[in-house]
């Protein structure tokens, strides 16, 4: 019973992590079956996106910083969708006044909302990364895999020597979480597995729903090719990447602040503990 209450309430944190998501999902379903007035569907899904960000920023729920991310994440998605539909890989089929070379531009908070989900995540389950590879090994294979999105097309598709780097680079390394006060590991190439595929899911219900078509479902829907999940993979992993070493980056913050303010002398040991727990709140 212990086994399915936490089993449980991990679902319950993933669900709320997923706010983003399935506001996305959400709003895809509603313009498929009802017609709003004024504006064309990928407007209003570019409308109720820009309101679900400035809300979830207002409530507290993600905080500048993630913001900051989650725009980086935007600008990748676009910009990826921009060759992606330029080359014929999927299109965008319906009108739109917010459209640029086919793109409609609430496309971006798609790949957005993954980022979305990697800080609720990473905030509500308490993760932490144990035996984090290198920054000089992390930063040129999010680079490369990015970049082969782009390359393969003109030359041949490395993705499987990627994913062959990948094991090597993260075999050693882990991700704790906890689950209601119990503390869990996984080993982060298994995790990088599971997001792509629950991805992939997410993928065919966002084509049922038309958010997109690939070019052999513009006569009829048709599940999305399992081969995506290998794409998918390598995406959530420049994801996990960028998110993780923010992360890191911002850890480090408070540590040396707190190295600097002991060097000068402002704290006394005796002062140490209550500054630690100061350091401790949340960003």
């Amino acid at each position: 019973m212990r086994a399915l209450k936490q089993l449980v309430r991990f679902g319950w944190e993933q669900a709320l992590s997923c706010l983003f998501p399935v506001v996305i999902f959400a709003s895809l379903a509603l313009t498929k079956f009802i017609q709003l007035p004024f504006l064309a569907r990928y407007d209003w899904l570019l409308i109720i996106c820009l309101l679900m960000q400035w809300q979830m920023v207002r409530s507290g729920l993600e905080t500048r910083d993630e913001l900051k991310v989650i725009t980086l994440f935007h600008l990748i998605g676009l910009a990826l969708e921009l060759f992606k539909v330029h080359m014929g890989s999927w299109s965008y089929p319906e009108e739109a006044y917010f459209k640029i070379w086919g793109v409609p531009l609430y496309s971006g908070f798609m790949y957005a909302s993954v980022a979305s989900y990697l800080c609720q995540a990473w905030r509500r389950l308490n993760v932490n990364l144990i035996k984090w590879p290198p920054f000089l090994a992390v930063v040129p294979l999010a680079a490369a895999i990015y970049l082969n999105f782009f390359t393969h097309h003109y030359w041949m598709d490395v993705r499987w020597w990627l994913s062959g780097l990948v094991i090597i680079v993260f075999w050693p390394s882990w991700v704790t979480y906890e689950v209601g006060g119990k503390q869990y590991r996984m080993p982060i190439v298994f995790s990088f597995v599971l997001i792509g595929f629950f991805i992939w899911i997410a993928e065919n219900i966002a084509t049922f729903f038309g958010a997109w078509e690939y070019p052999n479902q513009t006569d009829a829907w048709s599940l999305v090719h399992l081969g995506k999940v290998s794409s998918w993979l390598l995406l959530v992993i420049v994801s996990f990447l960028i998110v993780a070493t923010l992360k890191q980056v911002k850890g480090n913050v408070p540590r040396n602040r707190e190295r600097s303010i002991l060097t000068e002398g402002r704290y006394s040991r005796n002062d140490k503990q209550s500054y630690q727990q100061d350091l401790n709140i949340k960003q």
